[in-house]
């Protein structure tokens, strides 16, 4: 079959293309399909109207046009649909139902109900956008988050079928009316790589080969930030020789915060602020450290997630301490492959990353297994297979 992937945004700097659109177009692409993703390159705009291929996957991002925000977004997702339907598919799959894809999928329910060609849509769904989800983080205009929530809402009863990368997920999307035959659990996977070059990190960021190194990787808004502060000092006052690696960009300056708290709480000379770093060094950045910390609040929001960070740590083979939230659930059981605390209680997380650090064979072992883990029960190449089958079946009502 073609088909056609609508994106939520550009390939660049955010990280949903790569971690679950681009490897699932891949998959399919093995399996048999001929997939193609159409994006809006607003976070990334010098891409405008350009073709490229990242990991054998052709990506066309739309030309953005310029007006205000309606006019603008009518025409973006004009340009998406007609983009899309250039491709002649046989279906396309809408990931993320909100947006310029969102909107450009209800012009496509709007173009099938008076049978101007009939195009089957599929949705997926890897957040909680609306009403006590993203909305509630992001710096959206009221208006925005009425409309994205109507289109969290709606989209999903309109198509033929559902993707959910949740338990959460599927439960929100049931209690909203969509039927279960209609809905497949796909969350995100993996795929076999290498483990990166933790040295080379250790030597570029000063760190002596022998010190023990945590690491949080983040974008800071899944967690309050006294808690991260107090896991941090509790760790510091018990191994002072520790050094805190922290990989990724906040949004509303958690990082200030972060060092202002560290030279108040005395840590500041153990934690090091990377910031963002390309996809394609992240696994160095994990190979270099000792322990991983997963902090997750309960909330609808980490709930509903399905966490690509927390399978890039697993897959680096760094052992991991999350918290007993959501998904993480779903990929590590407790003293197996990983660690679950309660998220109220953060010196249960400190000393649970003492405890590894002071017992490096048991950290190994417990990393290891979280790669062995996720390969054998998490591979993009299965999830492809069942996407394959959700669509025949799905398809043939």
């Amino acid at each position: 079959m073609k088909i056609v992937f609508f994106a939520p945004f550009g390939v660049r700097p955010k990280g949903t293309l790569i971690a679950r659109i681009i490897p699932l177009a891949k998959e399919l692409k093995i399996v048999g399909h001929d997939v193609v993703i159409v994006a809006p390159p607003y976070t990334n705009p010098e891409d405008s109207g350009k073709t490229e291929i990242v990991d054998q996957v052709t990506i066309h991002n739309i030309e953005l046009g310029a007006g205000n925000k309606l006019t603008l977004s009518l025409r973006n997702s004009l340009r998406m649909l007609r983009l899309a339907m250039n491709e002649k598919p046989d279906l396309i799959h809408l990931f993320k139902p909100k947006g310029y894809g969102g909107l450009a999928s209800m012009l496509l329910v709007a173009k099938n109900k008076f049978r101007f060609g009939v195009t089957p849509l599929f949705v997926d769904t890897d957040d909680w956008e609306g009403h006590g989800g993203m909305n509630e983080i992001q710096p959206y205009s009221y208006m925005e988050k009425r409309f994205f929530d109507f289109q969290e809402r709606w989209l999903p009863r309109k198509a033929q079928g559902v993707t959910v990368a949740s338990r959460a997920l599927q439960a929100q999307v049931l209690e909203r009316g969509v039927q279960g035959e209609k809905i497949l659990y796909l969350p995100n996977c993996v795929e076999q790589r290498k483990i990166g070059n933790g040295v080379e990190v250790r030597e570029r960021h000063q760190i002596d080969k022998n010190a023990p190194v945590v690491l949080l990787y983040t974008r800071f808004f899944e967690f309050s930030q006294k808690r991260l502060h107090e896991v941090f000092h509790l760790i510091v006052a018990e191994m002072p020789q520790v050094r805190l690696m922290v990989v990724g960009k906040g949004r509303r300056g958690e990082e200030e915060a972060l060092m202002q708290e560290a030279r108040q709480m005395g840590f500041a000379d153990n934690l090091l602020m990377v910031g963002w770093v390309e996809p394609q060094q992240i696994p160095d950045y994990l190979a270099a450290a000792d322990v991983a910390i997963y902090p997750l609040d309960d909330n609808l929001v980490n709930r509903a997630k399905c966490p690509a960070k927390l399978t890039q740590i697993m897959l680096s083979g760094c052992p991991v301490v999350a918290d007993k939230v959501g998904q993480a659930q779903e990929y590590i059981q407790h003293a197996e492959n990983g660690l679950l605390v309660d998220p109220q209680q953060p010196g249960e997380m400190a000393n649970m990353v003492i405890s590894l650090l002071n017992d490096p064979q048991r950290g190994r072992s417990l990393g290891n297994n979280s790669r062995d883990s996720l390969l054998a029960d998490f591979r993009w190449r299965d999830a492809a297979e069942k996407l394959h089958d959700f669509y025949q079946r799905r398809l043939l009502v």
